[in-house]
């Protein structure tokens, strides 16, 4: 064999290689095996319809698993960002439902979503307070806020802005909701920001040891309380998007949302440990779990099968993010 063909056959196994290795690789090949197994379970899985049904359910999710893979990278968690978003949903349903500006309801909304992200990150940056204990405190703070605003009711969803992210045009037979295009253009934004920017760097710096991050100069505070904040945002716009598929701004929405976040970016393969992961693969662990609760739906399986699998599959991935740690100590 020639040196070149050699060295190409290297060049080709060292990118096989690295392919395998990278944190998207598995879950990638888990979203596959699940179409796979659905498609030949029942033959309505791959219409357009049901694919468009699929990305849609998983817009509210997504959306708030981007800034729980930020906080996560970090070597944080957060459990209140569901309950924020519902919160969003009341206030704007609310203020239009009293006939307030739309605009401006909206944007009150994203500006108290935003405040419990910095409040958030003040107390995880400033005061060092464990993000497991600040964010839980946080939703029973934003769960209570929730209800008196409510005052046991829902609001309807009337105003074309507040719905407008449900709304939807075709592509040949495929429905595309704004929605839909609002996350994924949110993914590319925030994917951009982690890979290609100093404050992306400092983000994973932080993750991996946030004491050698300090110690070369990275200003952990500040890219923390920046990384909470936007999360806090992230989560209005979920909020928003929330309106868009849910008819009323009900307090009783998204009870599962918050764990729902965790299990997308544990699932598509982000460290519960910090400094390693992929945006990508969030919107992966994202379609999983929506492809799971879909194919089972249609198949007519107990829903529970979900939970089980969804349980099995994110002790997986802990697990072998803690043997690959361990290895490469």
């Amino acid at each position: 064999m020639s040196t070149s063909s050699v060295a190409a056959s290297r060049r080709t196994t060292g990118g096989l290689a690295r392919l395998i290795t990278t944190p998207t690789f598995g879950p990638l090949i888990v979203l596959i095996v699940f179409c796979a197994v659905f498609s030949f379970a029942t033959k309505t899985f791959w219409a357009t319809g049901n694919l468009s049904l699929v990305v849609q359910q998983s817009v509210i999710v997504g959306t708030l698993a981007i800034g729980q893979t930020m906080i996560i990278l970090t070597a944080g968690i957060d459990l209140a960002n569901g309950g924020i978003a519902v919160l969003g949903t009341i206030l704007a349903g609310r203020l239009v439902a009293e006939q307030q500006n739309p605009i401006l309801s909206l944007l009150f909304a994203l500006l108290i979503c935003t405040s419990f992200g910095l409040t958030a990150g003040l107390l995880v940056s400033r005061l060092m307070l464990p993000p497991f204990i600040v964010t839980l405190g946080l939703l029973g703070i934003v769960t209570a806020i929730t209800r008196l605003v409510a005052q046991g009711g829902a609001f309807p969803v009337t105003d074309d802005l507040l719905s407008w992210t449900g709304n939807a045009f075709a592509v040949g037979d495929t429905s595309i909701t704004y929605g839909m295009i609002v996350m994924l253009v949110l993914y590319a934004l925030v994917w951009y920001l982690l890979s290609h920017t100093a404050w992306g760097r400092h983000v994973y710096a932080i993750g991996n040891n946030r004491e050698a991050a300090r110690l070369v100069g990275i200003p952990v505070q500040a890219r923390l309380l920046s990384v909470y904040t936007f999360a806090g945002l992230l989560y209005g716009i979920g909020a928003w998007l929330a309106l868009g598929r849910i008819p009323n701004a009900d307090p009783n929405a998204l009870q599962s949302a918050n764990l729902d976040s965790i299990t997308a970016v544990v699932i598509g393969g982000t460290s519960l440990f910090g400094g390693r992961g992929s945006l990508w693969g969030t919107l992966i662990g994202t379609l999983i779990v929506a492809v799971l609760r879909n194919g089972l739906t249609l198949t007519g399986i107990d829903p529970l099968w979900q939970d089980l699998i969804t349980g099995i599959l994110v002790i997986s991935a802990v697990a072998l993010d803690q043997m690959s740690r361990k290895k490469q100590r």
